[in-house]
């Protein structure tokens, strides 16, 4: 783990390297529109501006980059309008290592079922039992909506913390779609917001589905090839299946995974194309019915927020409140992020360890949206516009939540049956096999053939 403030042991050398991409000071004057540039096609790197030339005020904007870079970033990327304008010092060390993304692997999900929408081939207010095999899971799983999925409003019993274990991250559940399908509904789908990982893994399922075809082989053509990340640029876990992990282990570069953030950033375009429907990624950045600071797999900067039950269920105000009204992002654990500002055109992404240093736990684990790294980092860069009216949201004010409700997110027999031996493991399963004596090894050769792809082309 990086150490905290490990970059500026050298302030002067840390403000060259972050803000001087480009050696020239170009004159924009406050009001004046910003540099546009093109997103990068294949491998090229992504086309630079100044702070002036991008509006914004040079220290204002070292001093926020400063301030992230000193908080166990391993990158740190400030785009506007697809120009890279300042970075972390050590970005050219850690630019291409792909790095897991936890929970923003969520959003890739939803990116992915948003092209198969926009292709027709999936419809957000189906019942998923639409597109699953005749039999499988019964009438009230069937019916939950893929709507439902993707606001996870799904209804079925909650258990975070056990859904990732105890195989999950090496792989080793025996199929993750069917365990969502034989855990028990505990509310009406559509109705009541819990923050699963199940949810995702069975929406991976659904648009496999949907559209014929290995959900990775799908995603890697119609998303990842046009943005110029090749397949063995990014591994992506499987469980035992085979089924690919829609909750995390989506392992992406940082060059990459800003990508991503540029495509939302411009409305599902990329170079003129059109990957992902427009009105898809507004409904992705938009508050939901049973969360206001929830959309489609997407986090949104609205509130109140209900958050991912960590240690026990609750509310608190927006994520970011008093600027930024807009931002909507990508999350995963320990604040792997890209966020993406409509109104000034803003993506931030970064990647790192934690990075907080306020008394909650559920913010110092990582996992709180209303936390103070985050929004002292908005903060100093909300300053830093030139052009606009941005006022001062003046200082965080810091939320607790000491309430433990370990109930909400554990449940031992969700662990079990990950194994295929617990209360909810699909039928027929067992700790070897799974239907008719079938032993499902086909996970666990394309994870070490995806593995070694991503490590013979590094």
């Amino acid at each position: 783990m990086w150490v905290r403030g490990r970059q500026c042991a050298v302030v002067a050398a840390c403000v060259v390297a972050a803000t001087l991409l480009s050696g020239t000071v170009a004159s924009a004057a406050p009001g004046k529109e910003p540099k546009h540039c093109a997103v990068p096609t294949g491998s090229a790197k992504p086309e630079t501006a100044t702070p002036e030339e991008a509006n914004f005020d040079r220290a204002a904007l070292n001093r926020a980059v400063l301030f992230i870079s000193s908080r166990n970033r391993f990158n740190a990327q400030i785009y506007r309008n697809n120009c890279l304008v300042a970075g972390d010092p050590i970005n050219p060390l850690t630019n291409n290592a792909p790095m897991n993304i936890f929970s923003a692997t969520k959003s890739v999900v939803s990116m992915v079922a948003g092209i198969a929408v926009t292709r027709h081939r999936l419809d957000l207010d189906a019942p998923i039992g639409r597109y699953l095999p005749a039999g499988k899971g019964d009438a009230a799983h069937r019916a939950i909506t893929v709507r439902d999925l993707l606001n996870e409003a799904s209804g079925i019993r909650q258990a975070s913390v056990s859904e990732l274990a105890p195989l999950g991250p090496v792989g080793g559940d025996l199929s993750a779609p069917d365990q969502a399908l034989a855990t028990p509904l505990t509310h009406r789908p559509g109705t009541y917001f819990e923050y699963s990982q199940r949810t995702p893994d069975l929406l991976v399922y659904v648009v496999q589905r949907a559209v014929g075809e290995d959900f990775q082989a799908f995603a890697q053509r119609e998303l990842f090839a046009p943005l110029g990340i090749a397949a063995h640029d990014y591994y992506w876990q499987r469980d035992r299946s085979g089924n690919t992990y829609g909750h995390a282990w989506l392992y992406l570069s940082p060059v990459h995974f800003a990508r991503l953030g540029l495509l939302m950033s411009d409305n599902g375009s990329w170079n003129g194309r059109r990957i992902i429907d427009a009105d898809y990624v507004s409904r992705a950045g938009r508050s939901s019915t049973t969360n206001p600071c929830y959309g489609l797999l997407f986090w949104v900067n609205r509130g109140p927020c209900i958050g991912g039950s960590l240690p026990s269920r609750a509310t608190t105000p927006a994520p970011f409140p008093g600027m930024f009204r807009d931002l909507y992002f990508m999350g995963g654990a320990a604040y792997q992020v890209n966020g993406m500002d409509p109104e000034t055109n803003v993506l931030v992404t970064t990647t790192g360890v934690l990075g907080d240093v306020s008394l909650d736990p559920q913010t110092l684990a990582g996992a709180n949206l209303h936390n103070e790294f985050g929004y002292n980092f908005l903060r100093l860069l909300n300053a830093a516009f030139r052009d606009g009216h941005h006022p001062d949201p003046g200082p965080y004010r810091q939320t607790y939540n000491f309430s433990i409700r370990p109930e909400q997110n554990v449940d031992p027999a969700v662990s079990l049956s990950g194994l295929g031996v617990g209360p909810y493991a699909p039928a027929g399963c067992n700790l070897i096999a799974c239907g008719a004596g079938r032993v499902p090894t086909q996970g666990i050769s394309r994870n070490f053939a995806g593995l070694l792809a991503l490590a013979t082309h590094r």
